[in-house]
């Protein structure tokens, strides 16, 4: 691909498809606007490493229905998307939900939607589980609901599950939290997951293919200091929030003291339906990238964790 200045590459990319979204409730000049941006397809895709089908259990979202968040997503230059399902979180039967989301992908997203499947260390014969995943749907990850499911990391069987992963060459997903806690409902109590134990895992595991969802890490930074420094694991940017926020975190941001997360570790992820794509696309946006890292999140750092199908 050739070179590309950040001002073109935003042109041709991530800012025709931002403007694109904004058009519906923009004034008149910003829908003109939208009107004569680049195309959608001139420059790099997205791989969206963090969405979910089926229904959230609290409340109503706009894109539950799987065909109406694909449309979605590709309208917004994503090209694939690892989808795991909101069932996972209180549904007993985790192969009739892995199963479920298996045939939902292949109805509605075949080649663009890979499934991540559900796997309750809590639940007997999970091993099975894995399994199945991997031999008769096909997945290519796991994704983990600690704090939702009744276990935390330091559960017994965790780090039996690192090593079957990678055996297997799967990805593992694990989720640090769904929502903000002061919007649960009054009746969840969702504990907090502790990384500390994912940490002495992973060092037993290096070649473990691990990525944390919606993690933020403690306030002191302790806790993303120990994921980055002592581990290989990825991580995704749908918690990352504040002006500049992806900038900051890679040391790109001008005055930026640190590199808290090396770029080549950072992965798009938009927590879609939950949270609206167009959140994700404009943290790139409006942080003080280059395309070669705009890039790399984008898809480059995805396909080396998970290569095309």
């Amino acid at each position: 691909m050739p070179a590309l200045d950040r001002r073109s590459f935003l042109k041709q990319s991530l800012l025709a498809g931002a403007t694109l979204s904004l058009a519906g409730t923009a004034s008149t000049a910003t829908a003109a606007t939208a009107a004569t941006a680049p195309a959608a397809g001139a420059g790099p895709g997205i791989i969206d490493t963090n969405v979910n089908l089926f229904q959230w259990p609290f409340r109503k979202l706009k894109y539950s229905d799987t065909a109406a968040l694909v449309a979605k997503l590709k309208k917004h230059r994503v090209v694939e998307a690892w989808a795991g399902s909101f069932e996972a979180l209180f549904h007993k039967n985790t192969q009739a939900v892995n199963e479920r989301l298996a045939a939902e992908c292949r109805a509605h997203g075949a080649g663009f939607l890979r499934p991540f499947g559900m796997v309750n260390l809590a639940w007997p014969d999970w091993e099975e589980d894995v399994r199945r995943c991997h031999e008769e749907f096909k997945m290519p990850g796991l994704r983990l609901f600690p704090g939702y499911q009744p276990y935390d990391l330091s559960h017994p069987g965790f780090s039996r599950l690192i090593t079957l992963t990678r055996e297997r060459g799967l990805v593992l997903q694990i989720v640090f939290g769904m929502e903000d806690t002061r919007v649960h409902h009054p009746i969840i109590t969702v504990a907090p997951v502790v990384i500390t134990p994912l940490v002495e895992a992973l060092k037993q595991e290096p070649k473990a293919r691990v990525q944390v969802l919606h993690f933020s890490g403690n306030l002191q930074g302790t806790d993303l200091r120990a994921l980055m420094t002592q581990t290989s694991a990825t991580i995704d940017i749908s918690r990352w929030e504040g002006n500049g926020a992806v900038g900051r975190m890679i040391g790109a941001a001008p005055g930026s003291k640190e590199v808290r997360v090396p770029v080549d570790r950072v992965l798009f992820g938009s927590h879609a339906p939950y949270f609206p794509l167009e959140t994700a696309i404009l943290k790139l946006v409006e942080s003080p990238l280059e395309a070669d890292a705009i890039r790399a999140i984008m898809q480059d750092n995805a396909r080396r964790l998970l290569p095309a199908a």
